[in-house]
C-alpha cells in the first residue's frame, strides 16, 4: 500500500512513519508548511510547524529510509484555521484550531492531494486506534494509553477520512514510542510534545488576537458585569481576550457583592459586556450541538452507561443522553459539566468508540441546577 506519512518533526509521527514503513508499506514523508514566515511561530521544540521541526523531520525521514518533501499549505490553513479561530473569538465564541487543524487540513486538504497522487492512505502519529466493526464499517476507538489519547481531536473525521486514514501508534503507550525512537537511532527521542496553539508565538492569546484584529475587532473594551446584582464590577479592554469559566485576568476593580470568586459566564461582542457570576452559575446540563459530523452511521438516539460525551480535550468526560435532528444534536448530561463555551467541540463516544462531533452552539441548565 502507498502510504503518505505526516510528519511534524516530533517522536509520534516519527515513530509512525517508521512503523508504517517495516509494515512493508511504500511510504514517503512530508511534512506541512503551514506558514509564510515560520519564524513568526512557536518554537523551542514546542511546536509542530516551524523550520526547526521542518529540519528534525527531514532527519528522521533520512534515518527511516524514506522520501521526504515539504507541502506548502500556508494559504490553506491561514484561511481554515487562523482566520476561524480570530472569527470566532470576535464573535464571543472558544474554538478548538487542532480540532480544526485536523479537519481541514491534515485529514481534508492533505488526505484529497494524497488521493489525487495515487497514495491509499495518509498516516499520522496520533494516538487513536481503528478498527473494522461488524457492520464492515471502520470504527475509531480511544487509544491504549489514555494519557495520550488523540481521539476527542479526531471525531471531525468521516468514514471516507478514515477509510484512508492509519494510526500506528493507537496500541501503545508514549514511553514506548520514546524508548522505540532511541532504538531506532531517531534524534527526536527525547523531544518535547507539542503544546498550546502553534501560531501563538508566546502563548498570549488576548495579545495576539488585539494585534491581528485590529480594527476588525467587535470592540476594545467594554464593562465586566455582575449576573445577579447586575453592577459594573470592572473593565476590560476587548471580548476577544475571554472564554466562558474563565477565572483568572478578570481585572475586577471591587469585590462582588458576595465576596465570591468570579467567573465569566457570558460574552456579548456587540454591547462589549462581559457577565460574570459565582462557580456555581457555570454548571450546565444541556447541550445544544450544530456541524455534527459523524464517523459512521448517523444515530437518531443514543443512551445507556456506555454513552459518553468529551467536552475538552483533555478530561471532560460526562454520561449523557444524545439525539440527533438533522445536523443538530441535542445532548443531555446526567454529570453535570462547567465551564462549557460556545465553538469548543462535543465528541460523542458509545464506550471505547468515537461516535461523531458537534461544535457546542448553546448551553442550558435545568431547573434542577438552578
Amino acid at each position: 500500500m502507498k502510504v503518505l506519512a505526516a510528519m511534524s518533526g516530533g517522536v509520534d509521527s516519527a515513530v509512525a512513519a517508521a512503523r508504517a514503513a517495516e509494515a512493508g508499506h511504500d511510504v514517503t514523508g512530508i511534512h506541512l508548511a503551514l506558514s509564510r514566515n515560520p519564524k513568526s511561530y512557536r518554537t523551542g521544540a514546542r511546536g509542530c510547524c516551524t523550520i526547526e521541526d521542518a529540519n528534525d523531520a527531514r532527519r528522521a525521514a533520512d534515518v527511516i529510509g524514506i522520501p521526504f518533501y515539504v507541502w506548502d499549505m500556508s494559504d490553506r490553513f491561514h484561511e481554515d484555521v487562523v482566520e476561524d479561530f480570530m472569527s470566532e473569538y470576535a464573535a464571543g465564541r472558544t474554538p478548538n484550531p487542532c480540532l480544526r487543524c485536523n479537519e481541514k487540513i491534515k485529514f481534508a486538504a492533505v488526505l484529497d492531494r494524497a488521493i489525487a497522487l495515487g497514495f491509499d492512505a495518509v498516516a499520522t502519529g496520533h494516538y487513536a486506534q481503528l478498527r473494522r466493526g461488524d457492520d464492515g464499517l471502520i470504527e475509531m476507538h480511544r487509544a491504549v494509553d489514555h494519557g495520550k489519547d488523540q481521539s476527542y481531536v479526531l471525531g471531525v473525521l468521516t468514514q471516507e477520512q478514515l477509510a484512508h486514514s492509519l494510526f500506528p501508534l493507537g496500541d501503545s503507550v508514549k514511553t514506548d514510542v520514546r524508548r522505540e525512537a532511541e532504538e531506532r537511532g531517531l534524534l527526536v527521542a527525547d523531544k518535547p510534545d507539542s503544546h498550546d496553539i502553534c501560531f501563538v508565538a508566546d502563548g498570549d492569546n488576548a495579545g495576539w488576537l488585539r494585534e491581528k484584529l485590529g480594527e476588525q475587532a467587535p470592540n476594545h473594551g467594554g464593562d465586566i458585569v455582575d449576573a445577579t446584582s447586575g453592577e459594573v464590577l470592572g473593565q476590560h479592554e476587548g471580548t476577544f481576550g475571554f472564554t466562558i469559566g474563565q477565572r483568572k485576568g478578570l481585572r475586577i476593580g471591587r469585590p462582588a457583592p458576595d465576596g465570591k470568586p468570579r467567573f465569566v459566564l457570558d460574552i456579548e461582542p456587540v454591547s462589549g459586556t462581559v457577565t460574570v457570576g459565582s462557580r456555581e452559575r457555570l454548571r450546565i446540563d444541556r447541550i445544544r450541538g450544530i456541524k455534527a459530523r459523524w464517523c459512521g452511521t448517523v444515530p437518531s438516539r443514543l443512551a445507556g452507561p456506555d454513552v459518553t460525551v468529551q467536552l475538552r480535550a483533555h478530561g471532560g468526560e460526562h454520561r449523557a443522553t444524545v439525539a440527533t435532528v438533522d445536523s443538530q444534536v441535542d445532548i443531555e448530561l446526567l454529570d453535570p459539566a462547567e465551564g462549557i463555551a460556545p465553538g469548543q467541540a462535543a465528541v460523542i463516544y458509545d464506550g471505547t468508540r468515537v461516535v461523531g462531533s458537534a461544535t457546542i452552539a448553546e448551553t442550558a441548565r435545568s431547573e434542577a441546577l438552578a
